[in-house]
């Protein structure tokens, strides 16, 4: 996702096995990614434990950080969209910085019958001075080179690496399982079994970040060094 990220396969079925590279699932760096969407292997509603998606709810983080206070807003909205033949969720996030907006994206999740959630694009706003300036990293999946990625995998075990974003030279994060068995402690509480990644771009140097996830919950905490973002509340 903008904020921070040639194996073909025969379809999307029940098993993620079958929709990655051997290189992949044995948990190394994914060389290769090209997934065959069928809209018929998608569900209506996202429910991964790790990445719950319920129409309505709004999630905040809150964080110091070397530029100032950052914040975000993660709003799962009502609204879809059709990408790939597939009907996503829309979920917008909007960064600020000591108050002012700094960007602002739309963001389209779906989920297959096996439990992954695939990201299948973003429109992102860039401002400068509250003024609109860019939409650098936007991309959606079926449009040039541009294929979905994974966001969270249904069954996340340690080593696994994946694509999360697959847009050649606008969007190539990554991602990486270091952990399921976390405890991590946030504003809004502490929470066990947490899920931990290390995520990076090959497109900006010293981009590696983590992140963390709580069953029921979603993200709960992001850090680059020794930054933390942190969720603060949920309604």
């Amino acid at each position: 996702m903008s904020h921070r990220v040639l194996f073909l396969c025969a379809t999307v079925g029940f098993s993620i096995a079958g929709l990655l590279p051997a290189t992949a699932m044995a948990g190394q760096k994914p060389r290769e990614w090209a997934p065959i969407i069928q809209p018929s292997q998608f569900v209506s509603e996202v429910t991964n434990p790790y990445f719950p998606l319920r129409s309505g709810r709004v999630m905040r983080y809150r964080g110091e950080t070397k530029n100032g206070v950052e914040t975000l807003e993660i709003e799962v909205t009502h609204r879809t969209r059709l990408v790939m033949g597939v009907s996503t969720k829309v979920v917008v996030e909007t960064h600020r910085l000591d108050g002012q907006i700094e960007e602002i994206s739309e963001n389209w999740f779906a989920q297959d019958l096996a439990g992954n959630v695939w990201y299948f694009g973003e429109y992102s706003q860039t401002f400068d001075n509250g003024a609109p300036s860019g939409t650098p990293g936007s991309w959606e999946a079926g449009v040039g080179d541009a294929q979905p990625g994974i966001i969270m995998k249904a069954q996340p075990k340690v080593g696994d690496a994946y694509y999360q974003e697959f847009a050649p030279g606008v969007a190539q994060d990554q991602a990486q399982v270091l952990s399921t068995l976390r405890t991590v402690t946030v504003p809004f509480g502490t929470y066990t079994q947490v899920l931990v990644t290390k995520e990076w771009t090959a497109l900006e140097s010293s981009s590696i970040e983590h992140k963390s996830y709580a069953q029921g919950i979603g993200l709960i905490l992001e850090e680059k060094g020794s930054e933390r973002v942190q969720l603060i509340a949920v309604q």
